[in-house]
């Protein structure tokens, strides 16, 4: 009885699994359209780099006293 337990549960965790889905949990058809999408950004340009300007110094000026 002991060896039933752990083999019937062993078969009802193949019983759950999915042969359609690859290793991120995603069917093969959500990751041909998961690596077009990406091919597609890869192609387009990226917007200009925008250079930072430096922060402006103030010119306050210390309290006397």
């Amino acid at each position: 009885m002991r060896i039933l337990v752990p083999v019937l549960m062993l078969l009802a965790l193949a019983a759950c699994s999915d042969p359609n889905r690859t290793a991120g949990g995603v069917s093969e058809d959500e990751a041909k359209s998961l690596d077009q999408a990406a091919e597609m950004l890869d192609q387009q340009n990226p917007p200009p780099v925008q250079p930072r300007q430096p922060a402006p110094k103030s010119t306050a000026t210390k309290p006397a006293g």
